[in-house]
């Protein structure tokens, strides 16, 4: 197939990229950068050193033969070259990974809450109004994230997606109906994707568009098949309190001799996939495409769920690193338990990788090979959700900043 990949140089869009080239598709990577900017506005950079987009993509032509088509274009701000490029390429499939994916980033100011929706929710509906103009039958792909469902628990298993739901009819009979799931986003960032969702709706079912949402957890794991084949493919790999994710912030903190730091009690429950399993599942996906004039097609892209607190203990035992518990800037329950369905995935054959300590030394070792590349002062997690929470942030866990002496 042509892919278009929007996003392409991200976290999971690169590795996602090498993947799907790997197995012969043609692809496209429409990116404008933005993560690599805003970078450089945190004052902070990827644990492993990142060549630019092009460079990366004349490596891995040189090393397989294959090509990697890069097109500098935002999708959010320059809709008629996204719809002459559609009409131009017109892509078998669009894989939309191009949204701001960062919760704690989405908190950090209201420049950064109205940077996240401008960009996520104009670019996702100026990607779907050029489909429906140029009139390709292109099957859109969306990474969406677990957390549009909220991390509360009602003692049932969280569906993909679906929730049927029972009504009383005025005739004093009962009507049975299938409705999204609740929304109950916890950040900005995840708003944005529970918004994502209702366009989705509309555009599948007033113009048929074909699309496949993934409702993916938490990340972990530094590399894929494609990016272990040479030093320049390597995927960024954050650490810092917006960006890192908190099972590879953990390991990095380790490596590095910093406290693991959790946030409240740390019972939190959270979903997670590891980044091979989640180039794998778009792989899945795009094989499995609804037809025109299907519902929204939502799988749960995740493989296991594990407590904030237990991630900790588990690296504490593994590495003999301190865990400190610090005040929690997000707001959120204390505790959850989170069960979630994920057959889909299973039944179309994925067979999930789960924590295995190999794979978590791995990344120990990436995070101790390049410790020299962080920035202590950018681990701790200061983004606050609310401006009360932000008066009780601990912005100095090591207790490293200079004090008077009284």
């Amino acid at each position: 197939m042509k892919i278009a990949i929007l996003g392409g140089d991200g976290f999971i869009g690169w590795p996602t990229a090498l993947h799907l080239s790997h197995l012969g598709h043609e692809i496209h990577i429409i990116d404008n950068l933005s993560r690599r900017w805003i970078d450089t506005e945190l004052g902070v950079q990827s644990l492993t050193p990142m060549d630019s987009i092009q460079e990366r993509c004349r490596v891995w032509h040189e090393l397989t033969g294959r090509r990697l088509n890069f097109h500098l274009l935002d999708l959010s701000s320059e809709y008629e070259r996204l719809k002459t490029w559609m009409g131009d390429h017109a892509p078998d499939a669009v894989i939309h990974f191009a949204e701001q994916r960062a919760a704690p980033y989405s908190m950090k100011s209201d420049r950064h809450k109205v940077y996240t929706v401008n960009n996520n929710i104009i670019a996702t509906h100026n990607l779907l109004a050029a489909l429906v103009e140029t009139g390709i039958d292109a099957h859109l792909v969306h990474l969406g994230t677990m957390g549009v469902y909220g991390y509360s628990s009602v003692g049932a298993a969280i569906p993909e997606g679906y929730l049927t739901v029972e009504l009383d009819k005025l005739d004093g009979g009962r009507a049975t109906q299938e409705i999204l799931y609740p929304t109950k986003p916890g950040s900005v960032y995840h708003m944005t994707k529970s918004l994502d969702q209702i366009l989705f709706q509309f555009y599948a079912q007033n113009d048929g568009l074909r699309i496949t949402d993934l409702h993916q957890g938490i990340v972990w794991g530094t590399h894929t098949d494609q990016t272990r084949r040479h030093d320049q493919l390597i995927n960024r790999f954050d650490y810092d309190g917006d960006y890192g994710t908190v099972l590879n912030r953990f390991l990095i903190q380790a490596a590095i001799g910093h406290p693991l730091t959790v946030h409240g009690t740390g019972g939190q429950t959270r979903a997670f996939i590891h980044i091979q399993d989640s180039v794998r599942c778009i792989e899945l996906a795009l094989a499995d495409a609804p037809k025109a004039g299907d519902r929204v097609r939502i799988f749960n892209q995740m493989t296991e769920t594990h407590r904030v607190r237990d991630l900790a203990e588990l690296v504490a035992m593994m590495t003999g690193a301190e865990v400190a518990y610090l005040p929690n800037p997000r707001k959120e329950a204390a505790e959850n338990d989170l069960v979630v369905r994920n057959e889909q995935f299973l039944e179309l054959g994925l067979d999930p990788i789960t924590l295995q300590e190999g794979l978590l030394d791995e990344v120990v070792d990436v995070a101790k090979k390049f410790a020299y590349r962080v920035d202590r002062s950018r681990v701790p997690a200061v983004s606050a959700w609310t401006k009360d929470l932000s008066q009780k942030v601990e912005h100095d866990p090591e207790g490293r900043a200079i004090r008077s002496v009284s």
